[in-house]
């Protein structure tokens, strides 16, 4: 299989995992090792102003641009943030995903946002999810995932509670009228 890289998993209806039940996964690295994303549509209870807070020794200060909702990545390593943000170079610990899509895992870029420093366009997250060499690859077979190409919009530019559906609606589907049942020509 190609590598899944600056593509979106999104969870098929039938998937009853509680973690990943009708999740958007942006996965940002795949390989022979396995496959490391980000979920971008599971909100947790915490603000970003409210994280920075908690961050920051002066954090009281309250930012309407800092209102969104910080988000759970995945399951593992939660104690960890990342950063989603549309290309911005200067950050300690930065990675290109794409043209339109960066990640970062310093606090550097955190104290910037709400500033004009910060990028254009982010997601805080909190956690990641991962899968060991092969796991990704089972599960797709398995009718757990439905794959297509990442968009910057629907990371960037569309309400947390409809990016599950946007993104189906992106490779054409009704969500409605999938089935859980696996065929095999």
């Amino acid at each position: 299989m190609d590598s899944l890289e600056n593509h979106l998993l999104i969870a098929m209806p039938s998937l009853d995992d509680p973690y990943f039940n009708k999740t958007v996964t942006y996965i940002c690295e795949h390989n022979d090792d396995g496959a490391m994303g980000i979920i971008i549509n599971l909100p947790i209870n915490i603000t970003l102003n409210e994280l920075l807070a908690q961050i920051e020794e002066d954090g009281d200060e309250k930012l309407p641009e800092l209102a969104q909702q910080v988000l759970t990545g995945g399951p593992v390593s939660r104690d960890r943030g990342f950063v989603l943000h549309s290309p911005q170079s200067g950050w300690s610990s930065s990675l290109a995903l794409s043209d339109d899509v960066m990640i970062t895992t310093s606090k550097d870029i955190l104290q910037a946002l709400g500033s004009d420093d910060a990028p254009d366009k982010f997601m805080v997250t909190l956690g990641y999810a991962g899968w060991g060499p092969g796991q990704l690859e089972q599960e797709i077979k398995a009718n757990s995932w439905l794959i297509t190409p990442a968009d910057s919009q629907i990371l960037f530019d569309t309400p947390i509670e409809q990016r599950w559906q946007k993104a189906t609606e992106k490779l054409g589907i009704d969500i409605a009228h999938l089935s859980s049942d696996i065929g095999h020509a």
